[in-house]
């Protein structure tokens, strides 16, 4: 980890980008294939007469080339001023394409030349690349750093311990059979829920997730009343009993929903990223999947497509160490997850799930750095789930004392020590917020046992309707 726990700059190099020290400013076009002719400053391109003549470049890169020092308008100025101007020293030898979306939405103007701009001409070898990767391990931060109260603290272990409580019932509810279908269980994963809302705006960013969705609508606000409803499968529920557990959806909230095809809602949250860009609102996405949703072709879609649109979204791979039955590094040539955000030139980072600080700092820095300036981002965060894959998996696949192990590092119990340790709170007042978590979950079940089912036609509504449909006979 670096010395300081900030996230790097974007364009610093660093975190998943390559380092190639061109001295040519950020963004200057075509700066790798100048590299490669041998031009590294402003103040050597200047010296060129004809940039058609530089090995790699053609006439549609010339353009772009001699356009790009016109806007500059150094005439006369030599290549530190450039470099003050903006230019890094670390900037990336990968060519940034113009994102086919101006800022406000508006499609840019078409570019002229060559339909292609990638040169047929090979550099000699080898290429040597310098990657960096954040991590934001367990027990390096402390909440006065991330900006928490003291009663905040304590809202986070209140959140925790909610939908800890809450999923203990889920369970139990599940065997009375007031439970049907899939019930998948995110014990052991609270603080990734819990870190992460914390570091977006509730109601103005959004959120989807997949089919392991209870903990985050509990902790983006949904109250227990409306999710244990719609476990039960009725009208006051949070998807009026029509989705069920793995369909959580909250409008106002812009909980866009957990979505139960593995891996086929990472394109519609490149789509939502897309929509706030496009809207030009200067909000982003939070777009969660497990480890074997990135065995799937729709991961590589929607990263690239959030790459080549520039869109404000981080992709954050809950690694619970299991696809279901099969351990990830068995699943996985490349089992370090977040240096495949590398192949799409995306800034990285790994951080430690067990841990409620840990996720809300990295989360904070791949927002605040990367998403709300337009650079789509991965983040993966290490966690454990002490459940099976659903309600009737008995996790027989987990070695001897595996379970053990990780609950050691439980993250209700390292909050709970962190908060008395800072003389945040008693043991007595921790005591009580658990008590009331649990009475909570109890009125939850309570009212959900009181609702009523949905009415037999409310299955036609809410469904998408055009009379001239023109795709039906």
């Amino acid at each position: 980890m670096a010395d300081d726990t900030s996230a790097p700059n974007p364009n610093s190099g660093s975190n998943g980008s390559l380092d190639d020290k061109t001295g040519l400013p950020e963004d200057f076009p075509h700066a790798s294939q100048l590299e490669q002719a041998g031009i590294t400053s402003l103040a050597e391109l200047r010296e060129i007469d004809s940039f058609e003549e530089l090995s790699g470049i053609g006439p549609a890169y010339a353009e772009d080339i001699e356009n790009a020092l016109k806007e500059l308008e150094f005439a006369g100025a030599d290549a530190d001023v450039a470099t003050a101007n903006g230019a890094s020293s670390e900037a990336s030898t990968t060519e940034k394409r113009p994102s086919p979306l101006s800022g406000n939405g508006e499609a840019e103007e078409a570019i002229g030349g060559a339909a292609t701009r990638q040169p047929l001409s090979i550099p000699e070898g080898p290429l040597e690349e310098t990657v960096s990767f954040d991590t934001y391990p367990a027990d390096a931060y402390g909440h006065e750093e991330l900006g928490f109260e003291d009663e905040e603290v304590l809202d986070l272990l209140r959140s925790m311990l909610l939908q800890r409580r809450f999923e203990n019932r889920c369970r139990q509810m599940y065997q009375r059979q007031k439970i049907s279908g899939f019930l998948h269980l995110y014990i052991g994963q609270e603080a990734v829920s819990t870190g992460s809302v914390q570091a977006v705006d509730i109601g103005e960013d959004s959120i989807i997730t997949a089919y392991r969705d209870h903990g985050m609508g509990l902790a983006m606000g949904m109250t227990a009343e409306e999710c244990m409803a719609e476990l039960f499968g009725k009208k006051t529920g949070c998807s009026k009993g029509k989705g069920g557990s793995m369909h959580f959806f909250d409008h106002e909230k812009k909980m866009m929903g957990g979505h139960a095809i593995v891996g086929a809602h990472l394109p519609l949250g490149a789509g939502i990223a897309f929509a706030h860009k496009y809207r030009g609102d200067d909000n982003v996405c939070l777009c969660f999947f497990g480890d074997g949703g990135m065995h799937q072709g729709a991961f590589r879609e929607a990263c690239n497509l959030a790459g080549i649109y520039e869109l404000p979204i981080v992709f954050v791979c809950e690694n619970n160490q299991y696809a279901m039955g099969t351990a990830v590094d068995r699943a996985f040539s490349k089992p370090d997850l977040f240096k495949h955000g590398y192949n799409f030139d995306f800034p990285s980072s790994l951080a430690s799930g067990m841990d409620v600080f840990s996720v809300n700092k990295a989360v904070q820095d791949h927002v605040q750095n990367y998403a709300r300036h337009d650079q789509p981002s991965l983040l993966e965060v290490r966690t454990y789930r002490y459940q099976g894959h659903s309600i009737t998996d008995p996790a027989e696949y987990r070695g001897d004392h595996e379970l053990e192990d990780r609950q050691s590092q439980d993250a209700i119990n390292r909050l709970q020590d962190y908060i008395i340790q800072h003389d945040i709170a008693s043991e007595e007042d921790i005591g009580a917020i658990d008590d009331e978590a649990k009475q909570t979950v109890k009125d939850a079940i309570a009212a959900a046992d009181d609702a009523s089912f949905p009415d037999a036609d409310a299955i036609y509504d809410d469904l998408y309707v055009q009379e001239d449909y023109p795709f039906i006979a």
